[in-house]
């Protein structure tokens, strides 16, 4: 019998369609591929050799079929994945422009955006040792983020690690509830991931130093604050705070290089790595994530970066 997942991580997976440079005639092909911030970072820790499992609820459709073969390629527990057959799975395209990446979303009514309480794996949640959830999380729904929060209850109990990426969709629910929600999850997280953009939205604060302090205070012990471009700041109680500079890649699309950072950064933490080595690994990982379109294809392997690490200045 195979170990339990020792990550696992919670959230809503959606069918992506990724906008390709336009041809000759000027007409854009999508690229299908598979996306969902707490879907990539499970895959991208489950690369770094870590046990990973996932909880969610998909539609009994064609693009839940494609996401059960995709984790069971990459080595992703589905065990804790629901089947909603009266609900479809959620999609969203993406689209480039000058100004980075958007997204459109088709998320309505989606299997994932029905979880609730009741459908929380409570064993397996107390067999893991960190549970991996974000903002887009609880806000796809009332009873997602009911959820959510029940799993938060179950993991304290139980001594389980809590990883929070805010993730904020400003377009999914209000700005004040975006931030009593998240705020009220970090406060009881171990380990909180907000991008510097999150967290000046959700904190109306500017300084990166002000911004940590902030979630250290609400008693995250240890705060990675993602600083897109600029690096990555780490943040504990009691420690002197370490800036890590970014790689410079040849960077073509940045969908899920967050994504990216969380799950290679839980997957290094779980090996045992301190948070600045885990930290540094996952900014390498992160960085290699933006050198090919999509949010999971491109999502690199120990090697690729050790390699990109032992080239760093």
């Amino acid at each position: 019998m195979s170990a339990p997942p020792e990550l696992l991580c919670m959230g809503e997976p959606m069918l992506e369609l990724n906008a390709q440079k336009p041809g000759p005639d000027g007409r854009v092909l999508y690229l299908e591929g598979h996306g969902g911030d707490t879907s990539n970072a499970a895959i991208c820790a489950a690369r770094q050799g870590a046990r990973v499992g996932y909880v969610t609820a998909i539609g009994t459709d064609r693009p839940g079929e494609s996401f059960l073969r995709l984790w069971a390629t990459e080595g992703v527990d589905a065990g804790t994945v629901r089947r909603d057959p009266e609900a479809p799975t959620g999609l969203y395209v993406v689209t480039h422009d000058a100004d980075g990446h958007a997204f459109t979303f088709y998320r309505s009514n989606s299997a994932a955006s029905r979880y609730g309480p009741r459908d929380v794996p409570e064993e397996a949640i107390r067999k893991a040792r960190i549970l991996h959830v974000s903002g887009i999380s609880q806000a796809i729904s009332t009873s997602a983020c009911d959820a959510v929060f029940h799993a938060i209850a179950i993991a304290k109990s139980a001594g389980v690690k809590l990883s929070y990426d805010t993730n904020l969709r400003a377009s999914l629910w209000p700005a004040a509830r975006a931030a009593a929600v998240i705020h009220a999850a970090i406060a009881q997280a171990d380990i909180a991931l907000p991008s510097l953009d999150d967290a000046r939205a959700l904190t109306g604060l500017e300084a990166p130093d002000a911004i940590a302090d902030f979630y250290l205070r609400l008693g995250c012990p240890l705060v990675l604050l993602k600083l897109g471009r600029e690096g990555v700041m780490v943040a504990s109680a009691g420690a002197e705070r370490v800036r890590i500079a970014p790689h410079r890649v040849a960077a073509v699309d940045a969908t899920g290089a967050g994504d990216a950072f969380a799950g290679a950064l839980l997957a290094r933490l779980l090996a045992g790595d301190d948070a600045v080595s885990a930290a540094r690994y996952a900014n390498a990982c992160a960085a290699l994530s933006t050198t090919g379109y999509g949010a999971v294809a491109p999502l690199p392997r120990p090697a690729a970066v050790r390699a990109l690490l032992a080239g760093a200045p």
